[in-house]
């Protein structure tokens, strides 16, 4: 027997619309899960990253192995890593070491380029070194965290889907088990899914950097 002329699951079509309404619960617990991976991941990293990036600032003999020991995290193969922490600390470990490059490097870029004469007339305004950091060399650094923050999240958005091959990644499951059985609904869907997170991320956080540094706006300008 064939399969009915509306019945596009049945006949297993990429672009299925009773696929959206049949397993709209599947994807949106999916969806949840994948946005709740990315987002703790990324903010565990970038609260790792602030300190190693202000601890390389400060001291300069720190820099050259604080960059050493996150980039040789970063060329660990994404399977490799998972497989190894899963067992003990969950995916979201492997995302929050893959971000540290991105976040510590660019982090430390943005606090390197503040001129060293705004540095220079802080402290001659009585700021201590807490305070220059918070209320001037952070301030300043931001155009350049926010976009190691924007590819940091990216990338978790992409890598998070890895993690179905070892049990876990959100809506990585759905395209790794869509796979298997060749539903092709499924996998488009899913992977759809996936790019519109990230172009969504991705905008989202360069609307913030936008409210955020109003004086690059004024520069441009």
């Amino acid at each position: 027997m064939t399969a009915p002329p509306d019945d596009c699951l049945a006949r297993n079509e990429w672009i299925c619309g009773e696929y959206l309404s049949t397993r709209r619960d599947i994807l949106l617990d999916a969806v949840g899960r994948h946005l709740q991976l990315t987002a703790f991941s990324v903010l565990i990293g970038l609260a790792l990253a602030v300190p190693l990036a202000v601890l390389a600032r400060r001291w300069g003999w720190a820099a050259g192995p604080v960059l050493a020991l996150t980039t040789v995290l970063y060329t660990i193969p994404s399977l490799a890593m998972f497989s190894l922490l899963l067992p003990v600390y969950g995916l979201s470990a492997a995302l929050v070491l893959y971000s540290l490059t991105l976040l510590v490097r660019n982090i430390l870029a943005g606090l390197r380029a503040v001129p060293e004469e705004t540095r220079q007339a802080a402290r001659g305004m009585g700021y201590g070194p807490i305070r220059l950091l918070l209320t001037v060399e952070l301030p300043l650094a931001l155009p350049a965290a926010m976009a190691g923050l924007r590819i940091a999240t990216v990338s978790a958005v992409s890598l998070a889907t890895v993690g179905a091959i070892v049990g876990f990644g959100g809506l990585g499951n759905l395209i790794y088990s869509g796979m298997n059985t060749f539903f092709k609904a499924q996998v488009l869907t899913a992977s759809v899914l996936c790019v519109l997170i990230a172009v969504v991320a991705d905008l989202l956080l360069l609307g913030v950097q936008w409210l955020i540094t109003p004086w690059t706006r004024a520069a441009r300008a």
